[in-house]
């Protein structure tokens, strides 16, 4: 949500910038504001990746699998006892 905020912001300065200008500006316009939202897009890419691949997420994400397990064996152990 806060990426389209930028993005619309970012869209509304360009758009008052380009009317102070002459027209060639304006012609340029929608490549300047693909240039800025790929160039965005690419950085808000990689730092997902890096916060995904950080050593503190991969902990956590082993963590919580470990703790899935540890209560699957004792659910299942608890069920099958129930049957007895």
């Amino acid at each position: 949500m806060k990426l389209y905020l930028a993005v619309a912001v970012l869209m509304l300065a360009f758009a008052a910038q380009a009317e102070a200008q002459q027209d060639d500006t304006l012609a340029n316009f929608g490549t300047k504001v693909k240039e800025v939202t790929l160039d965005m897009g690419e950085k808000v890419k990689t730092a997902f990746e890096e916060v995904h691949n950080s050593d503190f997420a991969v902990n956590t994400r082993k963590w919580f699998a470990g703790q899935f397990d540890a209560f699957l064996e004792q659910y299942q152990r608890m069920t099958s006892n129930l049957g007895n």
